[in-house]
């Protein structure tokens, strides 16, 4: 049985410089309250003077850029084989001239960090999706000269009208001919306002517990909508935090959808693929729920051979005084476990069997 971590982020170090020489969200920088630690500040109003530098961002470290310390992290918690991708804000940031160019050179830069990785490492790529859609599709159908790419990171932004925009169809249809998965990740959660005007005093969970899954469960509701995987029935995509609320709320999408007068009168009802249809063909979760009851709606609702294990890392790491070992790492495999309800080959297969054959790693 081989472990396989999908959902683990790196910043390589062009990535890091890039951001370090910013002065506006998205950037690396220290304050004048806390001048020993570097702060990544990724999210819109984290970078608020009102607020203790110490709650603005994640403090950064070696974990984010070191390749050696992904290594380490991966053999001290029983992982052989990583997917690594760039973490969010990905290249959307990147001025639309450069954006093709960017792309292409963080791409070759993480490929050629995985040819390095003696077979620990594989990698999802960024996409330049600033620029237009026919500097996106150059770059999906570059990826298959890399050998280590086995797939696409995007936020659910897309374009920056969100992924059903009209506009994004010649990159899915790029992606479904290349066998090109996507890898939906969440990024801005939900506006500040609906956490209440003492949101501060909690730090980063409600929009970390709460923002991000509702975030994606709204991008892949509305893809649903729009109709994507009608137009686009091969198209994969493997969707982060165990779907969001996604397993949870399907049936309730799913006969919203069928009782809605005016995508009745539109002809949006007749003829088109049920929500329990994509999840068992067209989605994959990650097993990032830290619980066996999340794991087992996921489970329920897409099937165990297409659950696939990740860590997050460099994410959630031990606070301090609570030693080496990540919880983050050991509650999903706890979770992992119980939800398998001892039976070996759903929980190897979760772990790493299902990764091996649906990312085709040797």
């Amino acid at each position: 049985m081989k472990v396989v971590d999908i959902h683990t982020h790196v910043y390589p170090p062009s990535y890091v410089s890039l951001l370090r020489s910013r002065q506006t969200v998205p950037y690396i920088r220290t304050f004048p309250d806390a001048p020993d630690s570097s702060r990544l500040i990724i999210l819109p109003g984290e970078d608020d003077p009102s607020t203790p530098s110490t709650s603005r961002g994640r403090p950064v470290g070696p974990d984010y850029w070191d390749i050696s310390k992904k290594i380490a992290f991966m053999d001290q918690h029983g992982i052989d084989k990583s997917v690594i991708s760039l973490a969010n804000p990905w290249l959307d940031f990147i001025a639309p001239e450069e954006a093709g160019e960017a792309a292409r050179k963080i791409n070759d830069e993480v490929n050629e960090i995985c040819a390095n990785s003696s077979g620990r490492l594989y990698a999802f790529a960024a996409l330049p999706l600033s620029a237009k859609a026919e500097v996106v599709v150059k770059e999906v159908e570059r990826l298959g000269s890399l050998k280590y790419i086995r797939g696409i990171i995007m936020g659910t932004s897309g374009l920056g009208q969100g992924l059903d925009d009209p506009a994004l169809d010649p990159i899915y249809a790029a992606l479904e001919k290349n066998r090109q998965l996507i890898f939906l990740h969440p990024h801005y959660g939900l506006p500040s306002s609906v956490y209440g005007p003492r949101a501060n005093e909690y730090g980063h969970v409600l929009p970390l517990a709460l923002g991000f899954p509702l975030e994606t469960t709204i991008a892949v509701t509305r893809m649903l909508l729009s109709g994507v995987w009608d137009r686009f029935k091969g198209l994969d995509v493997l969707i982060a935090h165990s779907g969001g609320t996604l397993p949870f709320l399907a049936g309730r999408i799913e006969s919203c959808i069928a009782h809605d007068v005016h995508l009745k009168k539109h002809g949006k009802i007749e003829g088109r693929r049920p929500v329990w249809d994509i999840l068992k063909k067209n989605i994959y979760l990650d097993a990032v729920i830290y619980n066996e009851v999340g794991l087992n709606a996921a489970i329920e609702a897409s099937g165990a051979d297409r659950l696939m294990f990740g860590t997050d890392h460099p994410f959630f790491p031990p606070l301090e005084g609570e030693g080496s070992e990540w919880l983050s790492v050991n509650t999903n495999y706890a979770a992992i476990k119980a939800a398998s309800g001892g039976k070996e080959a759903m929980a190897d297969g979760i772990l790493g069997g299902n990764a091996i054959r649906v990312l085709r790693l040797d």
